[in-house]
This record gives structure tokens, sequence and C-alpha cells, in this order.
């Protein structure tokens, strides 16, 4: 558990265990504390690396809009502050979009590329759910409504509605309801609109692992396949029955899936 100093703002990050590196990078609404679930499963045969993007967790708040390259300078100043030349980068939704842009600009920096629920361009669609967003950002509930149930899948929902009540309680009485992080949230979302690398994911050489969920509102499967399209040497898993959070849905698969396809030997296989 430590700061590092990037542009004179402060960046929380912790390390654990010892092997190949994994850099888990955010999506929009977490911070390393939403890890606690798979640290020990991750750690048991690898180096985890945790960090919070600025204005999120306890990384230092911004208070002028920015970029996802901002983003991506963060990740990169980190490797720096740890002596890494080489890490396997997992990113989920926002932080699979800040994965993306730091493969194509530090590429010879990550080893393997895992991407959850992740997109290549913020379409016209997907910008205007982040602006509801903002629109209902005065009020706890309103903004829970908008912004919660969409992320899950509607079977996890329904069958899980007692710890989504319990969510609920607790996010709109103790985090929706503080302006300093509602506003860290609006400019998270801002800074993903123009988030566009369509045109250049072929210039993406990594082994490259996407995963997909069947009932992501959010990125749908097929957000999923454009990737796979684009990056030549990847591959491309589906989660039936499975949201947005996929982590939370499928915690097992979750880490069976990036400890799977990170600690492989053997990539190549001549089958005839």
């Amino acid at each position: 558990m430590a700061f590092l100093d990037y542009l004179g703002k402060k960046v929380y990050y912790e390390v654990y265990g010892e092997g190949k590196p994994i850099l888990l990078l955010n999506g929009i609404m977490m911070s390393t504390v939403s890890w606690t679930y798979f640290k020990d499963a991750l750690r048991a045969t690898n180096k985890l690396i945790l960090v919070d993007f600025l204005d999120q967790g306890q990384s230092d708040k911004l208070e002028d809009g920015y970029t996802q390259d901002v983003q991506v300078e963060v990740v990169n100043t980190l490797l720096n502050e740890l002596n890494l030349n080489k890490v396997n980068m997992v990113g989920i939704s926002y932080g699979g979009e800040v994965a993306l842009q730091f493969a194509l600009k530090y590429q010879e920096k990550i080893d393997r590329l895992v991407l959850f629920n992740t997109t290549a361009k913020t379409n016209p669609w997907l910008r205007d759910i982040g602006r509801s967003w903002n629109l209902s950002r005065k009020d706890p509930l309103n903004y829970y409504l908008t912004t919660i149930p969409i992320i899950y899948s509607p079977k996890f929902y329904n069958e899980n509605i007692d710890w989504m009540d319990n969510r609920k309680k607790m996010l709109t009485e103790n985090i929706f309801n503080q302006e300093a992080f509602m506003n860290s949230m609006e400019r998270l979302t801002n800074s993903a609109e123009n988030h566009d690398v369509i045109n250049r994911l072929n210039e993406i050489g990594l082994k490259t692992l996407i995963v997909g969920a069947e009932n992501d509102f959010i990125t749908p499967v097929n957000e999923q396949k454009i990737i796979n399209q684009g990056i030549k040497n990847s591959e491309l898993i589906i989660l039936p029955n499975t949201g947005h959070g996929s982590m939370y849905e499928r915690p097992l698969l979750f880490t069976s899936l990036i400890l799977g396809f990170i600690n492989v030997v053997q990539t190549e296989y001549n089958i005839v």
C-alpha cells in the first residue's frame, strides 16, 4: 500500500505476492477495494498490482476535465515506479478501454492482455448512457436506479435481490450522496466520451483474451466481437447468462480465465 507522484497528484496502489505480474485496471465505479474478494486467488502464484486511477478510491481528485490518456500515463508512471519492464494487463470496462489505449502507446510493456466487458469506441448510444448518469447525479436514488441495475444480468439481479437491496442502501446513504465522489464520477464518465481505437486495433500484436457477457447491456457482445476481429492474436469468450459486472456474477470463471491465460506456458499448438 503506497502512493506515487504523478504531476503533483498522489496515486494509490497496492502490490502483493511474487511471480508473473498481473496489473488490474478498475471499472469506472471501482477502486482497489473492489478486488478484495479476488486478491487471494490472484496473488497465490503471481505478483498482483492494484491501482486507483485519478478520481478513484484513494488517489487524488482532479478539478478540470481530462481524457483517458491521463490514466494511461498514470499506469506508465506506476510501471516505472515499480521498475517493471513488462506486465500482464487485465482491464474491465473503463479499465479495459485504458488498457487498449495503453497497448497502442506502450505495447512493449505488456506481455499478455485480458479485456473484460470492454469496447473499442464510445459510440453515441454508450455516450448517451453516460450522459444519463450525469443527469441523475444530484439524487442518490435516481443515480442508483440509472446506473446499477443495468450493470447486472436480470438473472443475477433477481436471484440476489437481498444483496442488491443492501448495496442500494449502502450506496445511496454513504457513497452517491457525497458531492466529491459524484464530481469524480462525472469527470470519469466524461473522460471516456472520446474513446475510439477501432481503426487502430490491428496495431496491437499482443496475445489477447477478450471476454464478453451475453446479458451485458452497457458494452454488448458485439463490442467484444469488434475487438476480436481487430486484434489478430486474440481469443474471444462469451459468458452465458452474465451481465456487465461479470467479475461479481462469475467470480470463479473470472479468476480462472485470468490465471489460465496469463500463466499458461505453451501458447502455440500444432495439432494435425
